[in-house]
């Protein structure tokens, strides 16, 4: 695999401030640090903006915190992408009109606006039954140093759900980027490892250090590469695992290696058998499985 195939991946596992401008300060300051590491894409964790802090406060306190996709505060992560030439992927509370949505906008090396996905899969069982929900995934081509790239994304419980992964798959996804904002355990770990490996995609995960209550740092990337002709067995798809301590973490994900392995293998889309699924989205079946949202 050439030199000019591995993408550089920056992690920003970093604690917020406790305002908009102190995160916007920070933000733009560890992108920057970033840069210097050689980074071609930097992935901040969940709803950066206000530092998720939507727990112990009541929704009318922290639905003020939304703001616009035009904002400073946004605008911002735009502009430093086009300056450091450096693709940023940047996450907000976003104010759209109707009720706040959990968001993540990644901007190109160019600074132009290339995917705005909001979280699907909201945790309707907790606090974020106030957020509004996504309507569907979606993949863009990046323009980065070493080429064009298929990236998607899906935001922390959307890892819960086999079916986020595998439709960005089918939509042509080879690196999928996760904010998160949660323990990251091994479960949770093992369902990144699993997502990546019957998708063959490569998956990457930023979370806040262990000083934000209820995270505990723990990136990761998993290369989404099972198997090499040249290995016996398996090997280890973990590229990175972070600890629990602020900072930014890295890891070159070989691009060449992941192509040529999804050319060859026969996981994602290989043999499958989607006639078979009909049961997946007949709303008879799953009518008493899907829970109304508790207001």
């Amino acid at each position: 695999m050439g030199k000019n195939e591995i993408l550089t991946i920056g992690l920003l596992q970093i604690a917020p401030c406790g305002s908009l401008q102190s995160n916007l300060n920070k933000g733009k300051e560890y992108c920057k640090k970033a840069k210097d590491r050689g980074c071609d894409i930097a992935l901040f964790p969940e709803m950066y903006s206000n530092g998720y802090d939507i727990y112990e406060r009541p929704f009318a306190d922290w639905k003020n915190d939304a703001i616009s996709i035009e904002s400073e505060f946004v605008s911002e992560f735009g502009r430093l992408a086009k300056e450091l030439e450096m693709a940023i992927g940047i996450t907000f509370l976003e104010a759209d009109g109707g009720a706040p949505k959990n968001t993540l906008v990644l901007f190109d090396r160019h600074g132009e606006q290339k995917l705005k996905y909001n979280k699907l899969h909201t945790c309707d069982f907790s606090v974020e039954k106030d957020l509004g929900r996504g309507e569907d995934f979606y993949v863009t081509q990046l323009d980065t140093a070493i080429g064009k790239v298929q990236v998607g994304a899906m935001i922390c419980y959307d890892r819960e759900f086999p079916e986020s992964a595998r439709i960005l798959m089918l939509k042509g996804a080879e690196l999928i980027l996760v904010p998160n904002a949660c323990p990251m355990e091994i479960n949770r770990l093992a369902q990144l490892r699993a997502r990546a490996y019957e998708n063959m995609a490569a998956i990457a995960t930023c979370n806040y250090p262990d000083t934000v209550p209820d995270c505990n740092g723990r990136s990761s990337v998993f290369d989404g590469v099972a198997y090499l002709p040249e290995m016996v067995g398996s090997r280890d798809m973990c590229i990175l695992q972070a600890d629990g301590s602020e900072g930014i973490f890295t890891a070159r994900l070989d691009l060449g290696m992941l192509r040529e392995y999804r050319a060859r293998e026969v996981h994602g889309n290989c043999y499958r058998r989607p006639e078979k699924y009909s049961l997946l989205v007949d709303k008879k079946v799953n009518e008493p499985f899907i829970r109304e949202r508790k207001r």
